[in-house]
Order: structure tokens, then sequence, then C-alpha cells
């Protein structure tokens, strides 16, 4: 015959599991964060009349996408930052 475990260990042990459960979720989101990325830009062009938007998804059915990715919002190109030395 198996004893019960009293109330006290029993909610010990459901503090752990949650507080381990809290940390495992914490510790996913960080590091799905650390590898994330914002989307590309890109142009999409009208199947109806061949008009160009600029945006991260399709617009909808009727839309083909019509540039390679850009970096920088509203399909700019990423600004380039040169260093020059201090001699």
């Amino acid at each position: 015959m198996t004893s019960l475990p009293d109330r006290r260990s029993a909610r010990q042990f459901g503090a752990l599991a949650l507080h381990g459960c809290a940390a495992f979720v914490a510790a996913a989101c960080l590091a799905g964060a650390a590898w994330s990325a914002p989307a590309p830009w890109y142009f999409w062009r009208s199947k109806v009349d061949g008009k160009r938007v600029c945006a991260q998804v399709s617009p909808g059915p009727g839309w083909d996408r019509d540039s390679t990715p850009y970096d920088g919002p509203g399909c700019e190109p990423r600004r380039r930052v040169f260093v020059i030395p201090m001699r």
C-alpha cells in the first residue's frame, strides 16, 4: 500500500514545476529573439494595372513580387556608413 504525499510537498513540487516551465518558456523566447531579423521589403506589381507598391508581404493574390529584397524600410537600400580612421 502506497502512502499519499502530504500537501506541503505536493505544493512545493507544483511550485518548482511551474517555475521550471516559466524558465523554459522565457529561455525559448530569448533564443528565438537572438536569431530573428526583420523581414525584407519588396516591390510588388499589380497583375491588373501594373502599379507597384512596397511591402514586406504580398498585398494579395493579384500581386507578383517585382524586385530583389531590400534591407531598409520602405524599399530603400541600406545606408552605407564609412568609418574614416583617425591618425
